[in-house]
């Protein structure tokens, strides 16, 4: 076999975006070997060029007639390109929100936006995994290199106790997942393309059902845990308010963002004969989320804790898109998690820059504050609002997708919950903005009394004034022209072979249920 056969078949330029962030990766660490501490200014900027110019080559690979590659373990399909950009452009906003909270934690730049960048390949990897090994590797590509970031603020108690608690149920769920698709690859006869997993599993006998229905379980455990589901959420609280800001906001939209793509690749291809059962358990983690992330939400006094449990909330309103099944529940995850991009990440920023100038992230501190930064309080109130889904904003027309999504597959149930699970969400994102707007002037706290002047010209403040802006255009934009975006996010869907052949095969009569009575009867 010659060599023109071989790259043929590897179709090695489907995953040209990341060779490009891995390339960008090798440029930031040898820069740093060679310059050192002279360089601190020019990486971040070096990191984000990087990640831009592979967004640049996904969209260039929008209409690639061949996005298999590597002999079918990576499908660059128009669904993974819409995830990977997602990625990508999350990792370009956490670098600069990233550059003053590093430098001012007294530790190295160059080696956090090394592991951040080593995490987003994992995580784009992960988007596009067609097999079983690939898939492995790249979540923990992702997971390994976010403990390290958990734990990067080696002099922080709070960041060391964060990151041991994400290793020990990180660990845990890896092996849980592990086990599960280890269970696929035996009752497939010991395949581990996913596509074959299904041709195989098809063919199985009816006793052997059982056992894919305990791979499904414990597959969706380890899904779970990435997208903090509940009763697999125990980390993320503890984990977000002792974690580095920085990498707080990458693990709740990058990491979240694979967690969902691994979802529908992984549900949708290798699980379509238990469609109705994955999406039974799919139900009760979103009833779970909303519900759990909602309440527990309106009694946090730490703003990086609330944000946590809306996070685990937000994953229960995605799911109702994953749970529909259709063209427009795909579409609507897609759509959602791009501007959960901006109005999250947005909202991360405003909580590091109140940090860097007062110490603290507690709610009661931030009374009054808009008498002292009225452009900070007017971004939180903007990402805070649209995270609750008030109108004009583009969250409101995040969920309305959603919801409108989930009525015309039937959830009836699942979309009135999450209407109700929204209006509670109103209540405590109001109470920040209220806290910060309406307070008088005798009642402002003893943080914003004494808050510092206020100068973007320090290192590393132009950039977090960059991307607040940014992201504060981009969450009210967003909602003005929702139209085209969801119209992309459509496109990617409908462009994706593997998603419109699930949709036709669950339209058709499913026997999935007869295995489970076939044993029961056998018992």
């Amino acid at each position: 076999m010659d060599f023109a056969t071989i790259a043929a078949q590897l179709n090695a330029g489907i995953i040209l975006p990341e060779g490009i962030i891995l390339a960008t990766l090798v440029l930031v660490l040898l820069i740093d070997l060679i310059s050192g501490k002279s360089a601190a200014q020019t990486l971040p900027y070096v990191a984000i060029g990087g990640l831009l110019l592979a967004v640049v080559a996904l969209y260039s690979q929008w209409d690639v007639a061949d996005p298999i590659a590597f002999l079918g373990e990576f499908n660059g399909d128009a669904m993974s390109i819409a995830f990977r950009g997602i990625i990508a452009l999350s990792t370009a906003v956490t670098i600069l929100m990233s550059i003053r909270y590093v430098q001012q934690a007294g530790t190295s730049l160059a080696e956090f936006i090394g592991i951040l960048l080593s995490a987003t390949l994992g995580a784009m990897f992960l988007s596009g995994a067609n097999e079983l090994v690939a898939i492995f590797v790249s979540l923990e590509t992702l997971s390994i290199s976010s403990y390290l970031l958990t734990g990067y603020m080696k002099r922080d108690p709070r960041s060391n106790e964060a990151a041991l608690k994400y290793l020990l149920i990180g660990a845990s769920s890896s092996a849980v997942f592990l086990y599960g698709i280890s269970l696929l690859y035996g009752l497939s006869g010991g395949e581990t393309n996913l596509n074959a997993i299904a041709t195989n599993v098809a063919a199985l006998e009816a006793g052997q059902s059982l056992g894919i229905l305990i791979a499904l379980v414990f597959a969706i455990a380890g899904i779970a845990f990435k997208i903090s589901a509940v009763p697999f959420h125990q980390w993320t609280p503890d984990v977000y308010e002792g974690s580095p800001t920085p990498v707080v906001a990458f693990l709740s939209v990058g990491s979240k963002a694979a967690g969902f793509a691994l979802a529908i690749r992984l549900m949708t291809t290798a699980f379509p004969l238990v469609t109705e059962q994955w999406h039974f358990v799919f139900t009760a983690l979103a009833i779970l989320s909303l519900v759990l992330g909602n309440v527990v939400a309106l009694t946090q006094t730490s703003m990086k804790r609330l944000l946590a449990y809306s996070s685990i909330a937000q994953a229960g309103f995605v799911m109702i898109g994953l749970i529909a099944g259709t063209d427009a529940g795909y579409a609507s995850m897609i759509f959602y998690l791009l501007i959960y991009l901006f109005m999250n990440l947005g909202g991360f920023i405003c909580v590091i820059l109140f940090t860097l100038r007062t110490g603290t992230d507690q709610i009661s501190e931030y009374a009054g504050l808009y008498q002292k930064d009225p452009l900070l309080t007017l971004g939180l109130s903007i990402c805070l609002l649209s995270l609750g889904g008030i109108p004009p904003l583009a969250g409101f027309f995040g969920k309305i997708y959603l919801f409108w999504a989930g009525w015309q597959a039937g959830l009836y149930g699942l979309v009135i919950l999450g209407l109700l699970a929204s209006v509670v969400s109103i209540y405590y994102y109001i109470r920040v903005v209220k806290m910060m707007v309406v307070k008088e002037p005798q009642e402002m706290s003893d943080a914003v009394k004494n808050y510092p002047e206020i100068r973007w010209n320090l290192p590393g403040m132009r950039p977090l004034q960059v991307g607040l802006v940014l992201t504060v255009i981009a969450t009210t934009l967003a909602g003005i022209l929702s139209n085209p975006l969801f119209e992309l996010a459509n496109s990617s869907v409908t462009r994706t072979p593997m998603l419109q052949q699930a949709m036709i095969s669950h339209q058709q009569p499913t026997v999935s249920i007869q295995p489970i009575q076939n044993v029961d009867a056998q018992i």
